[in-house]
């Protein structure tokens, strides 16, 4: 069962200062919100009506950086670290998407946020979904990018020849982690090459994610997420069985995931829209965030009349 919601604090972190600015990027403020019993990294920027980013493996809130300039010059951005990544406390548990979903409508809360555009991810997309589910009247509007939700039908094909390899491997208790310490460069280099279809990302931010995943402990808090997979497939197959998803609902595919999430979410959802991003890996937000932002504005935008938080 998620933990149930903390409405606590959230106030300025003196280990997160705020990360500067320049002509070309908005302010950011990072901040250490008490969020259904865990420490959260958040980074804020904007104002408007509340648009939250949920990030996936193996990234940060730094992941929608080039889109964060763009969407916090109408909107309230909110992108916290998941739990267990980047500057987020270190839990034992709570790595299933329920509670994660939990975890970001206490970040609303603690803000005072009544209504947020949620757009999720790779690991950030389940928690997206079952938070819409559960709190239609928060979720104004939904977007789900390159990830699956769980074991709903719509991904045959894509799972023709099983999971990606790293599933397995990532889900072994204590393994990847004993094996990768003192090599995480190399590893989460795999990942950001295979991600943009081999252009790879800037320095600064490669060597951001590289930080963030660095250490055997934080290595397990992000290969937890992988092990709660069945628990967060059953959350998502019992809410499908009991409600649908009735908020406007944006699925962006792009290399490899395809339309398989979009495929997913066709039986389940009343108001579903499908794009795929030709030419584009799997790291969507940095690799074509002009495509990704040219998606985002007219969707965002038909939801913004009447919805300030």
């Amino acid at each position: 069962m998620p933990a149930t919601s903390s409405r606590t604090s959230s106030e300025p972190s003196p280990s997160a200062p705020s990360a500067p600015s320049s002509p070309d990027q908005p302010a950011v403020e990072l901040r250490r919100i008490r969020a259904n019993g865990v420490d959260l990294n958040v980074a804020l920027a904007g104002e408007g009506p509340a648009v939250l980013l949920l990030h996936g493996f193996p990234h940060t809130w730094q992941l929608w950086t080039d889109v964060l300039p763009e969407l916090a010059g109408r909107y309230r951005v909110i992108a916290p670290d998941l739990r267990g990544f980047g500057a987020s406390a270190r839990e034992a548990s709570g790595y299933d998407a329920g509670t994660l979903a939990t975890d970001a409508e206490a970040v609303l809360d603690a803000l005072g946020v009544r209504s947020a555009a949620v757009i999720g991810i790779d690991a950030g997309a389940p928690p997206a979904f079952l938070l819409a589910m559960r709190r239609p009247s928060l979720v104004r509007q939904l977007v789900l990018m390159e990830s699956l939700l769980g074991t709903l039908p719509g991904a045959e094909e894509f799972l023709a020849h099983g999971a990606p390899w790293w599933f397995g491997f990532h889900s072994a208790p204590g393994l990847a982690e004993s094996v990768l310490t003192g090599h995480e460069g190399a590893y989460i280099d795999w990942f950001l090459d295979a991600g943009t279809l081999g252009q790879g990302v800037r320095p600064a931010l490669r060597d951001a994610f590289v930080d963030a995943y660095t250490g055997s402990e934080a290595l397990r808090c992000a290969f937890s997420y992988y092990r709660a997979l069945p628990t967060s497939a059953r959350q998502v197959r019992e809410a499908v069985r009991t409600a649908r998803l009735t908020v406007p609902t944006l699925a962006i595919g792009a290399r490899p995931v395809g339309r398989a999430l979009e495929q997913q979410l066709r039986p389940v959802a009343d108001d579903l829209v499908g794009h795929v991003i030709e030419d584009c890996g799997h790291i969507i937000p940095l690799h074509r965030p002009d495509e990704l932002l040219g998606l985002l504005r007219p969707f965002l935008a038909a939801g913004d009349e009447g919805k300030q938080e």
